[in-house]
């Protein structure tokens, strides 16, 4: 809702300096609320009107700021127009302010933000985003939960902000380890045992068949014959590979359902064999693909082309590497997709690879791959549960899960639930996922269970308690229409900082839009709690006259829609009590 007074400013502005209203508008932001003292409304850096030729570069900028002041008139919007350093701020008229922004968030609950014209520079289109991206035939590791959060908040935030989302998985299905799988199950494995834990079963043969190969030549050989039936298509070998498939990925879902996390498509390295080799063709008939000395295949990625940088894609032997089967993946997608942009979620180790990836495309003619992206991430460090050492991601859901369970039974505060371990599932994935996402995602970070499952401070427990206080709150009083309101009953300092904050919301979606990082928009759901939090306790609905409790309700009930909305782009679920 910023955009009304953004624009009532914009105009002002465009007849002063004769510069289109469309330019001012992203110029103008919200003031960020401050605990010390009252804040204006909306800023404008002078600077940016000279970048943007609205002003004169050569006039000296305190001088043009001080006079573009003067120029500015107080009106039915702006209060008061005050001079700064290069920065001229506003005061908006607050009973203004608070109708406005209100009366859309009533309107309009799921949309508030999100349709603001400040999105409507964001390019639209079809967005493929490749995360999480496990291992078939191994239990999923803690390692994936990064890409897959992080992963599933990008596809969440770029639905949201209206593209159309493709949701891959692309797993790692294929490779001379199932080989070693293939041959080691045909001799130890069991289809009874696979019945009953199949990745347990299937975990226990690979590592007892690994150990196995590596002082036994017969079983390596065994596993590269299989493998080798596996890349011509035997029937056999193929079908126990496809079972492997199979039931991994019926067991990941389990996983990916408790995290909240679906899948428009299960893709693989598997899927992409055949346009591999036809990726070589191409490149020989390019004359892209120049073989060394010792008989590898490269592309020359160097500015000179002295191959000072380069990328292998075939070995000595002629098979294909993981990247020559990524060039092939990335093609069948465009083919199959016709993606506008195409987004990897991994972490940082890979950063090279996906450089290397995007300019073989480019020497390829792909000029789409400047619309490739990656984002990487860094480590979580020392998450531990229990009974040690974490691996598998199944024992962080479930130690997350047991805390937070024991934590809600010590509180005194803990409503009865329906279903207090689903409850308690919620909030500990909340809390894992804000912990992930406070800081920017090429950071390592160190894992606390104590930090991270605290229910005072920045943590994903806070925003749940919130939001069941407030939904706590209105149910208390009816779920009724807290539509009508008198603006003159939320004209105190809490109401206002709330309002305040909530004008930065665009500004926010946009900054997490551009850089796809989480921790913009888990900052502002967090001040947002802190402030919805204080207003809570000083504003009592209960005792208070008709009017004003009406007033206040129709504000917490603004106030938690936004929560709510927010939270659920991060991919996290809000719980009505706890």
């Amino acid at each position: 809702m910023a955009c009304f007074f953004r624009r009532s400013v914009a105009a002002q502005l465009s007849r002063i300096c004769g510069a289109p209203e469309d330019m001012l508008v992203p110029l103008l932001s919200a003031v960020p609320v401050s605990k010390k003292q009252s804040n204006p409304d909306l800023r404008l850096a002078v600077n940016s009107l000279v970048r943007n030729g609205a002003l004169s570069p050569d006039a000296d900028l305190q001088t043009q700021t001080e006079r573009l002041t003067k120029q500015l008139r107080v009106d039915a919007v702006v209060e008061q127009v005050i001079s700064g350093r290069g920065v001229i701020t506003f005061r908006i008229n607050k009973q203004l302010l608070v109708e406005k922004v209100l009366e859309q968030l009533q309107a309009e609950p799921q949309s508030f933000g999100v349709q603001s014209e400040l999105l409507r520079r964001l390019q639209r289109g079809r967005t493929l985003v490749e995360f999480s991206s496990p291992n078939i035939a191994k239990k999923f590791h803690a390692g994936h939960l990064r890409s897959t959060i992080i992963g599933n908040f990008i596809a969440n935030l770029k639905e949201v902000l209206g593209n159309e989302v493709i949701r891959m998985n692309y797993l790692g299905d294929w490779g001379m380890q199932f080989g070693l799988l293939g041959a080691g199950f045909q001799r130890l494995g069991s289809q009874e045992k696979l019945r009953e834990n199949a990745l347990q079963h299937l975990f226990e043969v690979y590592v007892q068949v690994n150990r196995e190969a590596e002082h036994d030549e017969s079983v390596r050989l065994a596993a590269a014959e299989f493998f080798r039936r596996l890349e011509q298509h035997d029937e056999q070998a193929l079908s126990l590979w496809k079972q492997f498939r199979d039931i991994t990925v019926e067991e990941y879902k389990k996983i990916y359902e408790r995290l909240g996390v679906s899948f428009d498509h299960y893709s693989g390295e598997s899927f992409h064999q055949s346009r591999a080799q036809e990726v070589l063709m191409e490149l020989r008939s390019q004359r892209l693909l120049k073989t060394t000395e010792k008989g590898t295949g490269v592309v020359d990625l160097s500015a000179a082309g002295d191959l000072s940088s380069y990328a292998t894609l075939v070995r000595s032997d002629g098979t294909s590497l993981y990247i020559t089967r990524d060039v092939a993946a990335a093609l069948d997608r465009k083919e199959t997709f016709h993606f506008d942009e195409m987004i990897y979620v991994t972490d940082k180790s890979q950063s090279v690879h996906f450089q290397q990836l995007f300019q073989i495309l480019r020497v390829m003619g792909h000029h789409w791959a400047e619309r490739c992206i990656h984002v990487p991430f860094g480590l979580v460090l020392g998450m531990s549960s229990r009974l040690g050492e974490v691996v598998l991601l199944e024992d962080v859901l479930n130690e997350a899960r047991y805390r937070m369970q024991h934590n809600m039974q010590e509180a005194k505060t803990s409503k009865e639930l329906i279903d207090p371990e689903l409850t308690a599932e919620q909030i500990g994935v909340s809390a894992l996922i804000i912990q992930d996402f406070k800081g920017p995602l090429i950071s390592d970070y160190k894992f606390d269970w104590q930090k991270v499952l605290q229910a005072q401070g920045d943590t994903g427990v806070f925003l749940q308690y919130t939001h069941a206080r407030l939904r706590s709150l209105l149910r208390m009083h009816g779920s009724g229409n807290h539509t009508h309101f008198n603006p003159s009953h939320l004209q105190d300092s809490r109401s206002i900082s709330i309002l305040q904050h909530l004008l930065r919301y665009d500004e926010v979606l946009l900054q997490s839009a551009l850089d796809l990082q989480p921790r913009h928009l888990v900052n502002f759901l967090i001040t947002l709690s802190h402030l919805a939090a204080s207003a809570h306790r000083d504003l009592p609905v209960k005792g208070s006259p008709a009017e004003v409790a009406q007033a206040r309700l129709c504000l917490f009930s603004c106030t938690c829609s936004v929560l709510a909305n927010g939270m659920k782009i991060l991919g996290i679920t809000p719980v009505d009590k706890m």
